[in-house]
Order: structure tokens, then C-alpha cells, then sequence
């Protein structure tokens, strides 16, 4: 076997400190591919081209006209008029729904990155949990996982696939055409949903039907034992007129940690009323006030503060009437820029006026010191507002909302238009064998000449931490195909599992993609493994093309844990736990690397 060299030795640094990276996130993702971008040319290991080849590759240009032709069709409103068809001929079976919704997200991800198909969906599918009574927890898991396998139809579904023809360049291996993976797509997808449907029952937590926001306004504080009810409601109370004469002064936050409620309306001197007021507002004597919690707590503060309990909402009838304002749960979206900062700091109170009242994460409720809590993916986040402030926050990003039609501009005029230029793309691609990039491009900037997006929002759309993760990645590809690593690599893996039938070489670089894809992203881990998999094909005497293509589709076998962006972004809202991921992910796992390596050799015949 080839002996290593120092070239050879610098790039599995560079390798090992990638992934270390990627592990740890001790920095994002797409600054440790601009890393490799800048690091590997100052080492020697690729050229000032080479490690900036991959912002003007085939791949990046397909990904950012993807990403546009999906926003386009999101903007017209177009997902969401499939929902009713679709309900109409699943009727009120909930296997039935299941299938429907599920192979609905599925083809819709073939022809736009899964995670804007999973988000687009997430309104609808809380609508229909509520309308069916069908616990959220029963139908986010199987249309999440089928969003992500629905990326293995086209080649167009998702990034591993998008980067693969690229990634074979080097090998003069011939390139795959758009369906060339769609029969084995639609089989993963198919026993992904039959996994649910046959076993849902026993991998599925059971959950409960997310009350409405009617249920949750509406309660009464006593409980059976007089005690006052766990449940969250308003109530309008008033203030004694000695309520400052013999105490500290008292505001807003100060009984928002103390008692665990939220103040959501305060008479302010001599008749002026706040709806969410700001934390440091002082409560004054004898004026009007609504809270929001459990009864228990605030039948507690109304007994140490000595208030006055009214029997409804009377002062802010109309303030409060749903028609103005109203409760509104609100996901954390992909890409949105207040993952990583506090509640605090995002000053949803001071900018909007709505106020926080709890904040879903998993299997945790947080009710107190909210300003404190780092957001993440997925993270939940109940608001109280007027539904014009409501909107001013949607306007801003960043957020997907249960009711989005109620408060997003939509572009239904312009649904033909988005259509017809999804279409002329794939005409141009199938009919005509232009470009991938080329044709995808195409109908991206047909969108914005008729006006289905502003250019602004185009941009907006595009996911640049993805783009630059993928081209900062690239140049190592190339690195570690220039220098021999990934042959001797190769030569490594071969010599220990020895002389093998084809069948199991594929397997062995199923699992292998799997369980990379679970600890980096996988675009980096498709990099990584397709010029090293090539090569172990090729010293095995197997078919290179099929080890490139059970890396391009085993990548995106990532369901054990809710590190895939789809997991993450569903996980708040279906209120699942990590060890819900294991279960039914570890399940659909094998499944997927079965029926993969079944296809493959069925089509193929490997």
C-alpha cells in the first residue's frame, strides 16, 4: 500500500479538524468551510482557483435556483391550496391523512430543499390536527422523515444529490440524469410511510390534541377543591387605590418572577391603556390590569396583593375580543436570525409590542425568566398580540406562524406564473438536456421578471450559510482526491473488511454515510466520502458510480436524532423527545438502508 505523504498527512488534519469542528460547533458550520476555502491554498494542498471553484460550481448555482423556485411557489400560495384537495381524499382516517400529507410533502421536497417543504407544511398540518383531533405528535414525525426522503427522488431534492454529478467530474464518470434515482426514491419514500401506518402505534408517542386559542382564553379559576386550576387563561383584576401606599414599587417583571404570570394589559394614569406592557411599567394604584396563567398562581398573587378578581374581561372587552387580538404560537424557523440569541435581546416587547408567554423546547415548558433563554431551531414560542402587531413581526422573518394566511402578503394572482416556470425548467432539463444549473437558473429569474418575487426577497430566500458550506467544502474534495488521501484511504478501509462481494461493499458505504450524516451535515459528509468511495469501488473492481450513489442517498438517512434540520425544526412543535427520534428513527434507518441497496440492485443489478 502506498506509503503516506506529508501532503497526504496535512489533508487528514485538515479532514479530522473539520469533522472536530462540525461536532463540537465551537464555530458554525459554514465558517469552518471557509476555513478549508482559505486554509487549504495557504498550505499548498489545491490552487487559488481550486479552493474557489466551488462558488461558481454547477452544484452551488442548482441549490440558490432551488431555493428561489421554492420561495416563488411558497409566495403564491400554491402548497397551501394542496392541502384541501388532499384532506378531501384522505377523509377523517388518520392512517389516511398520514399517507396523503405525507407523500404530498414528499413530492413537493423531490423539487425544493425539504426543510422550506417541511416549514411551508407545518401551518397546515397544525390546522388539520386541530380539525381532526389528531394528536400533532401522531402526524409531524412521519410527514417530517417523508420530507427528507422525499429529497431522494429527483436529483434536485437535496444537496448530497445536487453535489454528486460534480463530485464525479474528477473520475470521468458518466453523470445522472434528474430521474435516475426516482424509482429508488419513491421506494424509500413508500416504506418510510408504511413503517408509520404498520407501526405507528407502537414508535409514535400518543400525545394529546393541541387545544385552540379559544380553549386557552376561556377557564374558570376555581378548581374542584376551590384551590384554582393549573390551567393557563386571562383574567382582569384590579388594583386596591392603597395598592402603592405600603409598599415597594411594584412592576410589570417584578410579578412575572415572582408569581409566573404575564401581565398582558395595564390602566395606565388617568385612563390609558397599554396592551403588553414593558417589564420596568409600574403598577399603580386602583387601576384596571389583565394577567395571563395558571389559576393557581394567580389566585395566589391576588390574595398576597390584595386585588380585586373581576368575573370577566370587562374593561378590555374589546381589546380582547379575537377579532383584534389573540394567542398565537409562533416555530423558530431555519435560518432565523434570532437562533442564538436570548429572549431578551431579541426585545420582541419593546419592538412589537407583543408579549412572550411560554416557550416550548422538546419535552420542557418555560414559564419563568423567558429573557434569558437562548433560542433555538424549533423552539416554540407562545405570543400574546394584536394581530397588526402580529404582522408586523411575521413581515420581519425569521418565524413560521400557525396561521400564516391570516398574516402573511400572498402572491395568488401569480400562482400560474411560479407554476409555468417550475415546469419550463424541468422541459428544459428533460426535453432539451440543458444544464442543471442553466435550466434551474432560468426559471429562478423568470420568476422575478414576472414579478412572483422581488429580487430583494430572491436574495432574502437563499440559505448563504448553506451555499458557503458547500463551497467551502468543495476545495477539500478536491484536496483530497489531488493528494492520494482518499486512495489510500480506500486502501486502508479495503484491507481491513478484506475481499468482499459488491452487495456488501455498498452496505458497508451505506452505513458509513449514515453514521456520518448523524454527527456532521450532509452536504460536508458527501464530500468526504464520494472521492474516498470511488476509490474503494474502483480498487474492489465494483461499480464507482453506485458507491457515489449510495453515498448521495445514504446522506440523507439521518433520523436517529433530531440533528437534521427537519428533525430540529419539528421537534418543539410535535413535543417530542430525543429518545421519540431513537425509536422510530433507528427503525426507519435500517429500513431505508434496506429497500436502498434492494433498488440499487434491482435497477442495476449490481
Amino acid at each position: 500500500m502506498e506509503q503516506l505523504t506529508p501532503d497526504m498527512i496535512w489533508v487528514l488534519l485538515m479532514i479530522a479538524l473539520a469533522i472536530f469542528l462540525f461536532i463540537v460547533e465551537w464555530v458554525r458550520v459554514d465558517v469552518v468551510a471557509i476555513m478549508m476555502m482559505v486554509c487549504l491554498p495557504l498550505l499548498g494542498l489545491v490552487t487559488p482557483k481550486e479552493a474557489f471553484v466551488g462558488l461558481s460550481s454547477n452544484a452551488v448555482v442548482s441549490i440558490i435556483a432551488v431555493i428561489i423556485i421554492g420561495a416563488g411557489l411558497d409566495k403564491t400560495g400554491m402548497i397551501n391550496k394542496l392541502v384541501k384537495p388532499v384532506l378531501a381524499i384522505a377523509g377523517k382516517s388518520t392512517s389516511r391523512i398520514i399517507v396523503a400529507i405525507s407523500f404530498t410533502v414528499a413530492i413537493i421536497s423531490s423539487f425544493m430543499q425539504n426543510i422550506g417543504a417541511a416549514a411551508l407544511f407545518l401551518p397546515a398540518i397544525q390546522r388539520i390536527s386541530k380539525m381532526q383531533n389528531i394528536p400533532l405528535s401522531r402526524l409531524l414525525m412521519p410527514v417530517g422523515f417523508s420530507a427528507i426522503l422525499g429529497g431522494t427522488i429527483t436529483l434536485v431534492g437535496c444537496s448530497p444529490l445536487i453535489l454528486l454529478n460534480d463530485l464525479l467530474i474528477p473520475f470521468n464518470l458518466e453523470p445522472f440524469g434528474l430521474f435516475d434515482v426516482t424509482p429508488i426514491g419513491l421506494a424509500l419514500v413508500a416504506s418510510g410511510i408504511f413503517c408509520f401506518i404498520l407501526l405507528g402505534r407502537f414508535i409514535l408517542p400518543q400525545g394529546e390534541v393541541s387545544e385552540t386559542d379559544e380553549d386557552k382564553n376561556t377557564c374558570s379559576l376555581d378548581g374542584a377543591d376551590g384551590s384554582g386550576s393549573d390551567e393557563n387563561c386571562f383574567f382582569e383584576l384590579k388594583t386596591a387605590e392603597d395598592f402603592t401606599h405600603y409598599r415597594d414599587t411594584v412592576r410589570v417583571g417584578d410579578i412575572g418572577r415572582r408569581y409566573l404570570v404575564h401581565t398582558v394589559a395595564l390602566t395606565e394614569p388617568p385612563e390609558f391603556k397599554t396592551l403588553s406592557p414593558g417589564l420596568d411599567s409600574e403598577i399603580r394604584s386602583n387601576v384596571d390590569m389583565v394577567v395571563w396563567g395558571s389559576g393557581t398562581d394567580i389566585k395566589r398573587m391576588v390574595k398576597d396583593m390584595e386585588m380585586l378578581l373581576k368575573d370577566d374581561i370587562e374593561s378590555y372587552s374589546q381589546e380582547f375580543d379575537p377579532a383584534n387580538s389573540g394567542i398565537v404560537e409562533a416555530v423558530i424557523a431555519p435560518r432565523s436570525n434570532y437562533i442564538g440569541r436570548t429572549l431578551g435581546e431579541n426585545m420582541f416587547n419593546d419592538r412589537f409590542r407583543i408579549t412572550p408567554l411560554t416557550i416550548h423546547r422538546q419535552d420542557e415548558i418555560f414559564r419563568a425568566k423567558l429573557d434569558d433563554i437562548v433560542l433555538q431551531t424549533g423552539d416554540v414560542i407562545v405570543f400574546y398580540g394584536t394581530w397588526d402587531r402580529m404582522e408586523a413581526l411575521h413581515r420581519e422573518g425569521g418565524l413560521l406562524f400557525s396561521l400564516p394566511s391570516d398574516l402573511e402578503e400572498m402572491r395568488p394572482e401569480k400562482a400560474l406564473w411560479a407554476g409555468g416556470w417550475l415546469v419550463l425548467s424541468l422541459v428544459m432539463i428533460m426535453g432539451f438536456h440543458i444544464q442543471l444549473s442553466v435550466a434551474l437558473m432560468s426559471g429562478a429569474l423568470g420568476m422575478i421578471l414576472t414579478k412572483v418575487l422581488s429580487i430583494d426577497e430572491a436574495y432574502q430566500s437563499v440559505d448563504w450559510r448553506t451555499i458557503f458550506l458547500l463551497a467551502g467544502l468543495i476545495p477539500l474534495g478536491i484536496a483530497t482526491e489531488k493528494t492520494g488521501t482518499a486512495a489510500w484511504i480506500a486502501g486502508t478501509i479495503l484491507n481491513i473488511i478484506g475481499d468482499v462481494p459488491p452487495i456488501v461493499l455498498l452496505t458497508v458505504i451505506g452505513i458509513l454515510s449514515t453514521l456520518f450524516t448523524l454527527v456532521i451535515s450532509n452536504v460536508g459528509a458527501t464530500v468526504l466520502l464520494v472521492p474516498l468511495v470511488v476509490n474503494m469501488a474502483i480498487a474492489a473492481h465494483a461499480d464507482p458510480r453506485m458507491a457515489a450513489l449510495v453515498v448521495g442517498l445514504a446522506t440523507s438517512n439521518s433520523f436517529v436524532l433530531p440533528t437534521h434540520q427537519v428533525n430540529a425544526l419539528y421537534m418543539g412543535p410535535g413535543r417530542y423527545r430525543t429518545i421519540d427520534f431513537i425509536k422510530a428513527g433507528t427503525l426507519v434507518s435500517i429500513l431505508f438502508l434496506v429497500v436502498m441497496i434492494a433498488m440499487i440492485t434491482l435497477i442495476y443489478g449490481i
